[in-house]
């Protein structure tokens, strides 16, 4: 099983769920967080005041999948949240070593 954390644009979210339900995905996780990269954020001018914005509001969303469909997800994840700009975000792919569903006790690929 691998967990892949994606850090996406806001507005694209919807899409991306669009797309991995549409491939058999049936759960994940989502949390707004902040953060920047490459994009190192933008100007602002508030009562004409000009100030940056470092941290950019981002989604990051949790998905667990067996083995055999991490590419399968991965491609769902990039051709949805992809607009070609800076920002567009990152996947991280990790590796599980469980997975317990709390309600039924199931555990491994089962709990998915």
């Amino acid at each position: 099983m691998k967990k892949l954390e994606a850090v996406i644009r806001h507005y694209k979210l919807e899409d991306v769920k669009t797309k991995l339900t549409s491939i058999g995905v049936q759960g994940m996780t989502v949390s707004e967080v902040r953060g920047f990269g490459r994009q190192r954020g933008h100007k602002e001018t508030y009562r004409g005041a000009e100030y940056t914005v470092d941290f950019m509001p981002k989604v990051k969303m949790e998905v667990v999948v067996n083995d055999n469909e991490v590419d399968a997800a991965i491609n769902a994840i990039c051709e949805a949240a992809r607009t070609g700009q800076i920002g567009d975000g990152k996947i991280f792919v990790s590796s599980l070593e469980g997975v317990v569903r709390i309600r039924t006790g199931e555990t491994g690929t089962d709990a998915i």
